[in-house]
């Protein structure tokens, strides 16, 4: 069970880091073309919040193992 759980958190991880590479690029190249920042922006404050419930549901799992 633990080993499933702790592939789960590698590939939410790796997902949530994608997403704020992506953002920070999209960010810097729509911002040199003087285009709308909007899409990156999103891709952020997504990639932050999903840091925040993978590490809350973090250790809510490992309070109560």
């Amino acid at each position: 069970m633990e080993e499933g759980l702790f592939g789960l958190l590698i590939v939410y991880c790796l997902t949530a880091v994608v997403l704020f590479v992506v953002g920070i690029i999209q960010i810097i190249i729509k911002s040199s073309r003087n285009e709308p920042i909007k899409p990156g922006l999103k891709l952020l404050i997504i990639s932050v919040i999903m840091v925040v419930i993978g590490f809350g549901a973090c250790a809510v799992l490992l309070a109560n193992s």
